[in-house]
C-alpha cells in the first residue's frame, strides 16, 4: 500500500459490540469516550458504513472474526491469556483462577473476553480468601473492557507489504496491540506478512501515519505519538525501503486534535481536507535516509509546503473544513477532516458535518455520507475506524 487514496480494497472494522455496553458516567472518562453510546445505534450506523464500503468493492474483514480465527492456534490462545491477565494488579491467586478460567472457554467466548473485559462478578469464585476480590466492587474490571477497539486505525497501520503494530500512548488502549499482534501472527491471511514497527517501541498511533504518497509519510507528533516513536517509524521505513522521506508534523497535544488525521486526510492524489484554524501553521520537519543507519533532520518547514514538495507536486489543493471559524471548529470537532478514500476522488464522511461535504463536492470530490451520532461519541470519523489492508497502487 503506499497512497491513502489508491482504490481500496480490503479493509479491517470493529462492528461496536459488548464492551461499549461497559461504559458508564464513572468510566467513560478513562476510557476515552466524551458520552456514553447507544450501543444498538452505534451498531447500526457501523453496518451502514461496512454497506457502503462493500458497495463500492471493498472486502471488509471484521476484527472480531479474525481474532476467533487466529485463537484457533494454541499459541495464539497462550498470548491472549497474558495479556488479559494483569498478575501485578490481581495477585497470584485471583490470576490463577483467571487463567484456569479462560482456559476453560472456546474460542469465540475467549474472544468475547479479550475484548469486552470481564468484572469480577464474573468471574467463577475460586477456593480460599482473595483480598483482591472483596476489596473491589462486584462490577469492577478483572479484565478490562477495550471499547475503543472501533478505532482500528490506530493500532496498526499497512505501509507497503508490510503491517506496523502500534504502540498505543494511552493506558486504557494499551491491550489492544497485544490482540492486533496476536491477529497478525497467527491468522492464516496475515501470519506471513512482514513486520515494519514493532509494538514495543515508543509510543506511534496509526491516526497520525499518513501515507501522503509513494515513499511519502506525515507522522503527528502531539498528545500520542511522540517525537521518539515518529523517528523510530521513519528509521524502519526506511530501513525497509518504504520511504524515501517522512515528515514529523508537531500538533497541538489536546483532545481535540489527538491525531493528525483529525485535523488533515487526503481525498485524491494532490488533495487534503484541512482544518483551517492549522493551514498556515502547521509546520514539518523532514527525515531523511543518512547513511545506512541514518536519519537526516531537517525544518521545521510549513507542512503543505513540505509535503507538496516530497511528493514532487506543484502544491497540495486544499479544501477547507467549512467557511467560518465556527462551522470550522464544530465540524473540526465531528470528524469533518476525518475522511476515508476509497478511490481518488471519492471519500466516506460523516454526514452531520453539511458545510464540509458540500465544499468537498464543489472541489470534485464524491462523498459517501454516513451517520455517526453514535459512533463519534469516541471522537473519531471514518478514517479512524478502519484500517486499509490493501490498496491499488496509485
Amino acid at each position: 500500500m503506499d497512497s491513502e487514496v489508491g482504490p481500496l480494497r480490503a479493509v479491517l472494522l470493529h462492528r461496536p459490540g459488548a464492551e461499549l455496553k461497559r461504559l458508564t458516567p464513572r468510566n467513560n472518562d478513562q476510557l476515552l469516550f466524551d458520552s456514553i453510546p447507544w450501543v444498538g445505534r452505534a451498531q447500526e450506523e457501523h453496518d451502514a458504513f461496512a454497506g457502503v464500503l462493500r458497495s463500492r468493492g471493498v472486502e471488509v474483514v471484521l476484527l472480531a472474526d479474525a481474532l476467533v480465527t487466529a485463537l484457533a492456534d494454541e499459541r495464539a490462545r497462550t498470548a491472549a491469556v497474558a495479556a488479559a491477565v494483569d498478575r501485578r494488579r490481581l495477585g497470584n491467586e485471583l490470576a490463577d483462577s483467571l487463567e484456569s478460567y479462560l482456559s476453560t472457554v472456546d474460542d469465540q467466548a475467549m474472544a468475547g473476553v479479550l475484548m469486552a473485559g470481564m468484572t469480577f462478578e464474573e468471574l467463577p469464585a475460586a477456593e480460599g480468601a482473595s483480598l483482591v476480590r472483596r476489596m473491589h466492587h462486584p462490577h469492577d474490571f478483572v479484565v478490562p473492557p477495550l471499547p475503543n477497539l472501533l478505532f482500528t486505525r490506530d493500532s496498526s497501520v499497512w505501509i507497503g507489504d508490510r503491517v506496523a503494530i502500534a504502540s498505543l500512548a494511552m493506558p486504557a488502549r494499551s491491550r489492544e496491540t497485544a490482540l492486533l499482534d496476536l491477529i497478525y501472527a497467527y491468522h492464516p491471511r496475515f501470519r506471513t506478512a512482514g513486520r515494519a514497527y514493532g509494538a514495543h517501541s515508543a509510543p506511534v498511533e496509526g491516526g497520525d501515519v499518513l501515507l501522503l504518497g509513494p515513499g511519502v509519510l506525515a507522522i503527528g507528533v502531539g498528545e500520542r505519538t511522540t517525537p521518539a516513536g515518529a523517528e523510530s517509524l521513519a528509521r524502519s521505513a526506511f530501513s525497509d525501503g518504504l520511504a524515501h522521506t517522512v515528515l514529523a508534523v508537531p500538533i497541538v497535544q489536546d483532545r481535540a486534535t489527538m491525531h493528525l488525521d483529525t485535523v488533515c486526510t487526503m481525498v485524491d492524489r494532490d488533495a487534503v481536507v484541512m482544518y483551517p484554524a492549522v493551514r498556515d501553521t502547521l509546520q514539518a520537519y523532514p527525515l531523511s535516509p543518512d547513511g545506512p543507519d541514518g536519519v537526516r533532520v531537517t525544518g521545521p518547514i510549513p507542512f503543505l509546503q513540505a509535503a507538496a514538495s516530497a511528493m514532487g507536486i506543484d502544491h497540495l489543493r486544499v479544501i477547507d473544513t467549512g467557511l467560518d471559524p465556527v462551522t470550522a471548529e464544530r465540524e473540526q470537532w465531528d470528524d469533518g477532516n476525518n475522511t476515508l478514500a476509497v478511490a481518488p476522488g471519492v471519500v466516506v464522511a460523516y454526514e452531520r458535518n453539511i458545510e464540509t461535504n458540500a465544499r468537498l463536492e464543489d472541489a470534485g470530490i464524491e462523498v459517501l455520507p454516513i451517520p455517526g451520532s453514535e459512533l463519534g461519541t469516541g471522537r473519531g470519523g471514518p478514517r479512524c475506524m478502519s484500517c486499509p489492508i490493501t490498496r491499488l497502487p496509485l
